[in-house]
């Protein structure tokens, strides 16, 4: 079965399908160019079906946000039987461009819920979930179809409207005119809101629909704050009369969100049954971690979570890198799961190169009408080099921007599969138990329970009041390429 594919949407229950709207927007509110005019005329509310040109772009802007803008068009991309639309939303004066997918849902597309897909990396394109994990088509690895891509049937827009955006600005068809750059997550996020924005205020049907922010890897740190600027952007809105954002939920999969709970189930992962019945690290090396864990566990105490210092924490990182995530590297095993050995970390999946080269294609762009520069690359170093150099992930408590939108009625789900060790089950676990908000005690009270999957146990689950976790037996990083049994979607586990 395809675990993700509906395990995040099972466990949100009836909180995904709650419908929830709002008053419309006052008139002349937003300003549309037709591409092919170049002529800005005021008008009310589009509405997507009114985009329809697959040849070029429709163009967007919003008084709010005079230095942004969002172009659409028309696309046969992926999935024939809904509308699908490609674009980019320009920010800084149209000088950044973020590029994005958008699928209309396989069931009520005028109804259902809106959701959102990012990738981590951080630098990584959220095609990746597309085509390999949740989307409407898959990677054709196998060379079977005409055009490049196989129907995925438990792909998420069974049951919602989805994006699967491409940022921060140099991450797959995402560029920059002048080479500029977004660093840190904080300021990714103004990004997000103002195109979120942009979109739902411009399109009448999408207006009030519930939003669920979803992504896997370093989503657990990009979601959290994504989701907290537009609930405190949503205040300021409120206040002045303007229309929200319905933020209801945020689904992280395998994430990194809490770092202090990073190397302890990083050993974990390697040298207990945690992930397989018999420990795959050999005894010597399990000894020697074992020994620097402490170690590792006080500078990051001292220098990254305590009191963040730039030297400080960063020399710990280099320590506890060579000492925990050392000998899995040179133990041949897949950091996205552990069941694998592989000769490289390259060749583990030969369907990355696969969409890289499809997405690469003339005709592929052409399709969906990217402008990016250069070759098109899954993951950029540049994007990730630039993010640690700030010790992004390091030098936030990204588990508070949790704690505070759980106290604030916004809905969380932690899952994570049992065989990924990058940013593995255990590791989370630890750090959703500890975590700090008034709803702690009850859900330490908790029992876990079996969730099952057509009879047999699929992982183990625990809830309290709006927080959620799941582990999800024999998964790994990418759950799509896991699991053998199906299950329908929006079902309670």
């Amino acid at each position: 079965m395809l675990f993700n594919t509906v395990l995040p949407l099972t466990l949100l229950g009836t909180a995904v399908q709650a419908l929830w709207t709002q008053t419309p927007l006052a008139t002349n509110a937003l300003a549309h160019t037709d591409a092919s005019s170049n002529l800005e005329t005021p008008f009310n509310i589009m509405n997507l079906s009114s985009v329809q040109s697959e040849g070029s772009f429709t163009t967007l802007s919003h008084p709010r946000f005079p230095n942004h803008g969002v172009r659409i068009k028309k696309s046969n991309f992926c999935d024939p039987t809904v509308s699908v639309y490609t674009g980019y939303l320009d920010v800084d004066q149209g000088a950044k461009h973020l590029f994005f997918y958008f699928f209309e849902s396989r069931r009520d597309p005028a109804k259902d819920d809106v959701m959102m897909w990012i990738n981590g990396g951080p630098g990584c394109s959220s095609s990746l979930g597309l085509l390999f994990e949740l989307g409407p088509c898959s990677i054709d690895i196998k060379g079977v179809s005409a055009n490049g891509t196989t129907w995925n049937p438990y792909s998420w827009n069974n049951d919602a409207n989805i994006f699967f955006l491409d940022q921060p600005v140099g991450v797959g068809y995402s560029y920059a005119d002048f080479g500029e750059t977004v660093e840190t997550t904080e300021e990714a996020a103004r990004n997000v809101h103002a195109f979120l924005t942009i979109f739902f205020e411009t399109f009448k049907q999408l207006s009030g629909r519930p939003l669920h922010l979803s992504g896997e890897s370093y989503a657990g740190r990009y979601l959290p704050v994504f989701a907290s600027e537009i609930y405190d952007q949503n205040l300021i809105a409120k206040a002045e009369g303007r229309s929200t954002i319905n933020l209801q939920s945020i689904l992280i999969g395998n994430g990194i969100t809490d770092v202090s709970t990073l190397y302890e189930g990083l050993y974990d992962i390697q040298c207990s049954t945690s992930a397989l019945e018999v420990p795959f690290q050999t005894i010597g090396n399990c000894v020697q971690i074992k020994a620097a864990l402490p170690r590792c566990q006080a500078g990051m105490r001292k220098y990254c979570i305590d009191q963040f210092d730039h030297i400080g924490c960063g020399a710990t990182i280099e320590f506890c890198d060579n000492h925990i995530r050392g000998p899995f590297w040179e133990s041949g095993r897949n950091v996205y799961d552990v069941s694998m050995v592989c000769e490289s970390q390259d060749l583990c999946y030969p369907e990355d190169e696969a969409i890289r080269e499809f997405l690469d294609l003339p005709s592929t762009r052409a399709m969906l009408g990217a402008e990016s520069p250069g070759n098109f690359s899954l993951c950029s170093d540049i994007v990730g080099h630039n993010f640690v150099s700030h010790l992004d992930k390091w030098a936030h408590h990204t588990q508070d921007y949790v704690a505070a939108l759980l106290e604030r009625g916004i809905r969380v789900l932690i899952y994570a599969g049992t065989y990924d060790w990058q940013c593995n089950w255990v590791a989370n676990k630890l750090w959703v138990d500890k975590l700090e908000w008034t709803g702690n005690e009850a859900y330490k009270k908790e029992e876990w329970r079996s969730w099952f999957v057509n009879g047999k146990a699929a992982g183990e689950t625990k809830e309290s009041r709006k927080l959620t976790f799941a582990s999800v037996y024999g998964a790994g990083h990418m759950m799509s390429v896991f699991g053998s049994t199906s299950f329908g979607p929006w079902s309670d586990p």
